[in-house]
């Protein structure tokens, strides 16, 4: 029996991945978790000579975000001693598994946005994921992260140097997926049904309308995340009040104000820095760029 296509939703930051996580949280079939960011880690100690089932079950709890789950640790242990040995396809399957079962769902997903990444290597793991990229002008995910940093925001130029190079590295690696789509947060806000319609023919999952009431249950699916995260090397503590406010917006329906805000919020230099590094892509992508024509 074919596993039902999986969806993961990546993105670069304040791409509005998070909207689209709840809207198909919302579907009566399908559950999606808080950020994972196992995978990766999963993959390479399934490597390692003579990993086991326990092994893959540490990466997992030993990940910062494990609390996000409200999972038991020792029910994910007893999954995964059921398992033939350390294959990370198999251990991630029992995790989402076990996960959309204490949603009383049928199908699982995933919402990383760091997954841009790694799209060639989940594939390669997990080869059922469906990716769905969803895309936002660069200026305005720039100007939404700005107000999110726990320090010093970079210059814009830099910013949106990394934000070109991540979405080109996406779509060059789109190139040996089997499974890829391309989504855009200006079309999901402005009209959500037929980005939702989209997705779900993607994944073949029959369209259900209870994803546009997702707002209805986005306070109780984000308390998820009302925790701590720990410091970790490289990464600082995040505050619980921090991580909620990221995601405030969206207990409500989609706002349009949030689009095209940096005609009025950032600077005529600001803009000019991101015309010369990125004006090509998002010309390219159909964004409005001052002395160009899309």
């Amino acid at each position: 029996m074919t596993a039902a296509p999986p969806p993961f939703v990546v993105g670069v930051t304040r791409s509005g991945t998070t909207l689209l996580r709840l809207m198909l949280d919302a579907h009566p079939d399908l559950a999606i978790p808080p950020e994972t960011h196992f995978l990766p880690e999963l993959a390479e100690a399934s490597r390692k000579p003579g990993a086991t089932a326990g092994e893959l079950a540490d990466v997992v709890i030993g990940e910062r975000h494990w609390g996000d789950f409200a999972l038991d640790p020792d029910e994910l242990r007893q999954r995964f001693a059921m398992l033939d040995g350390g294959d990370p396809g198999e251990a991630a399957r029992a995790f989402y598994r076990l996960y959309a079962e204490r949603e009383d769902k049928n199908r699982w997903g995933d919402k990383t946005p760091q997954y841009l990444k790694s799209m060639l290597l989940i594939q390669e793991i997990l080869p059922e994921a469906h990716f769905v990229h969803l895309i936002r002008d660069g200026r305005d995910a720039a100007l939404s992260r700005a107000s999110r940093v726990l320090k010093d925001p970079p210059p814009q130029d830099e910013v949106a140097g990394r934000w070109k190079r991540r979405v080109l590295r996406a779509r060059a690696d789109a190139e040996r997926l089997d499974h890829y789509m391309e989504a855009r947060y200006e079309d999901l806000v402005a009209d959500p049904e037929p980005t939702l319609r989209r997705v779900c023919e993607f994944i073949e999952l029959e369209y259900d309308p209870q994803m546009l009431a997702y707002h209805e249950r986005a306070e109780e699916r984000l308390a998820e995340m009302a925790r701590d995260l720990p410091e970790r090397p490289g990464q600082p503590r995040r505050p619980a009040a921090h991580r909620l406010q990221a995601h405030e917006l969206t207990k409500g329906p989609p706002r349009t104000d949030r689009v095209a805000r940096w005609r009025t919020e950032m600077t005529d230099e600001e803009q000019a820095a991101w015309v010369d590094v990125a004006g090509d892509l998002l010309v390219e992508l159909g964004y409005e760029v001052p002395g160009r024509v899309t």
